[in-house]
């Protein structure tokens, strides 16, 4: 690979609209490392804008840097079904929850009336007040 074919970190940093320090922190955990230092300063090859754009999907579905580190480094891509399994089942628990919300904001739009003598509504309110008397909660 040529120097020209290499990147300094502003370079790959503003190729995809992050801060510099980004970067360094990524390189920090393991995420990332370059290709090579050049006078000190950090040079990147071509495979490090794969390796960017992963972490920033894996950022976009949820993953933490510590589990995208995990995944990512894995020689297996297999080695961490359980983590992505969990990971599965917490986004199918985010998206029920915000299938709940829009159908709760969409039925507030069409409903004629006040949300709070809505029957929907106190349905959905009544839903939230955990069980227990006042009495009982301030005794504790």
């Amino acid at each position: 690979m040529k120097s020209s074919e290499e990147l300094t970190i502003g370079e790959l940093a503003d190729r995809f609209g992050l801060a510099t320090h980004v970067l360094r922190h990524w390189e920090s955990v393991g995420l990332i490392e370059p290709a090579r230092r050049a006078g000190g300063r950090r040079r990147y090859g071509q495979d490090a804008l794969v390796r960017v754009a992963l972490i920033l999907m894996g950022k976009e579905a949820g993953l933490g840097l510590r589990e995208l580190s995990a995944v990512l480094s894995a020689p297996d891509p297999m080695d961490h079904r359980d983590l992505l399994r969990r990971h599965v089942a917490a986004l199918e628990q985010r998206i029920a929850r915000a299938r709940a919300a829009k159908d709760l904001v969409e039925h507030a739009l069409a409903c004629p009336h006040r949300f709070a003598e809505c029957a929907h509504a106190r349905e959905q309110i009544a839903a939230r007040i955990p069980p227990g008397s006042t009495d009982e909660r301030l005794r504790a």
